[in-house]
C-alpha cells in the first residue's frame, strides 16, 4: 500500500501499525509525534492504530523540557514566573538561523538563557540519522517552549501545538500567528481565535502580539500567560519603536510581559528592560551577529544592567543643568 509520510509518497507493505511504520524508518517513538489524516495518534494507541493505504501522516520530533535543573529560586533572587514556573535569568533565546548546532549550543549557553524557543518541524524521514537540537541543548538543562513561527492562521497554529504536546509532553507554549511574509506582523483576529482554542485545551500561552495596549488587555483577559509585543519587526533589529505603547502595556498587565521581536543590539535590550518589561526574547540579534557567542554574552549584561536600571528607578529629565558639585565654598 502507498502512504503520504510528511508529504512524499512511500510504498510499504500491508499489513502494518504506527509501531511498525517508525520501526521501519529508524524512528525513536519517543522523540517524535505522529497525526495521521489529520488526527493526532496517542503514543499510547501506536501499536493498535492500523494503517490504510492513501493515509496521509505528518511525523514531527520534537523534545519538551521542564524548568532546568537546579534552576528554581535562590534566596534574594530576582525572579520572574510564568504559568508556575520560575527563571532567573529574563533573557530568552531562539535557538534557528544559528550557522551550525555548535555555534547554537554555544551561544545559548554565553547568554545565560535559561528557556529557548523551538520550532515543530517534520522529521527527516529519508535521513533520520540527521542530528537533531535536542543533541546539542539539553532539554534537561533548558526549557523547551515550542513556538508556532511559520503559522498564517488559528487552525495551522493550534495544529502544530498539538503535535507539540504530543511530541513533548510540553504545555508551555509561544502562540504566534502571522498576518503576511513581508511584515511577519501578528494577524490579531487569527491570534485571538487561538488563544481561545488553546487555553480551552489548558495549554499555557505566552502569545506574541503587537503593541497595542487594547489588544493586549483583551489577550491578558481572556487569560494567557505572558504578553508578547514586539518592538520591531520580526528579524529587522530595529530596536524598540512604540515605548509608550509598551510601557502602556507594562503598567496595566499582571503577567509578565516580554518584548518579542525587533531587537539588534545590546542597547534595545536594555532599552526593553528599563520600560519595566519582565525579560526579553530575541533570535537574529544574537544568530546573525559577526560574533554569536559575543553578542550573546553583551545581551545576558544588557538585559541584566536594564532589569537593575528599572529597579533602581532613574534620574528625573531636567530641561537645565544641574552640577554634580556643590557650588558652596568654591575658592
Amino acid at each position: 500500500m502507498n502512504l503520504i509520510i510528511n508529504g512524499e509518497e512511500k510504498a510499504v507493505v500491508a499489513p502494518m501499525t504506527v509501531t511498525d511504520l517508525l520501526g521501519n524508518l529508524g524512528l525513536d517513538q519517543r522523540k517524535v509525534a505522529v497525526e495521521c489524516n489529520r488526527e493526532i495518534v496517542p503514543k499510547s494507541s501506536y501499536a493498535a492504530v492500523g494503517l490504510n493505504d492513501g493515509d496521509k501522516l505528518e511525523i514531527v520530533h520534537f523534545i519538551g523540557g521542564g524548568a532546568p535543573e537546579g534552576a528554581g529560586p535562590q534566596p534574594n533572587d530576582d525572579t520572574f514566573e510564568v504559568a508556575g514556573h520560575v527563571f532567573r535569568s529574563r533573557l530568552i533565546v531562539g535557538t534557528g538561523k544559528y550557522k551550525d548546532f555548535e555555534v547554537t549550543a554555544a551561544a545559548i549557553e554565553a547568554s545565560g538563557a535559561e528557556m529557548v524557543t523551538v520550532a515543530v518541524r517534520r522529521v527527516n524521514v529519508s535521513d533520520p540519522s540527521q542530528p537533531m537540537l535536542v543533541d546539542f541543548v539539553d532539554p534537561k538543562k533548558y526549557a523547551y517552549l515550542p513556538n508556532t513561527a511559520g503559522c498564517f492562521n488559528a487552525d495551522d497554529a493550534v495544529r502544530t501545538l498539538r503535535l507539540a504536546r504530543e511530541a513533548g509532553g510540553w504545555d508551555l507554549v509561544k502562540l504566534e500567528v502571522l498576518g503576511d511574509e513581508k511584515t511577519l506582523y501578528p494577524n490579531m483576529i487569527e491570534t485571538l481565535i487561538a488563544a481561545e482554542l488553546l487555553l480551552k485545551e489548558d495549554f499555557k500561552v505566552m502569545v506574541y502580539c503587537s503593541d497595542d495596549p487594547i489588544l493586549a488587555k483583551k489577550l491578558e483577559d481572556m487569560g494567557c500567560h505572558s504578553i508578547m509585543p514586539l518592538a520591531a519587526p520580526i528579524g529587522s533589529g530595529l530596536g524598540v519603536q512604540n515605548p509608550v505603547g509598551i510601557r502602556l502595556i507594562v503598567e496595566q498587565t499582571e503577567v509578565p510581559v516580554i518584548v518579542d521581536a525587533g531587537v539588534g543590539t545590546a542597547s534595545d535590550a536594555a532599552i526593553a528592560m528599563e520600560l519595566g518589561c519582565d525579560g526579553v526574547l530575541m533570535n537574529t540579534a544574537i544568530a546573525e551577529a559577526k560574533d554569536p557567542v559575543r553578542m550573546a554574552r553583551a545581551m545576558k549584561l544588557a538585559v541584566e544592567a536594564g532589569r537593575l536600571a528599572y529597579l533602581a528607578g532613574r534620574m528625573p529629565k531636567k530641561k537645565y543643568a544641574d552640577p554634580s558639585s556643590p557650588l558652596a565654598g568654591l575658592i
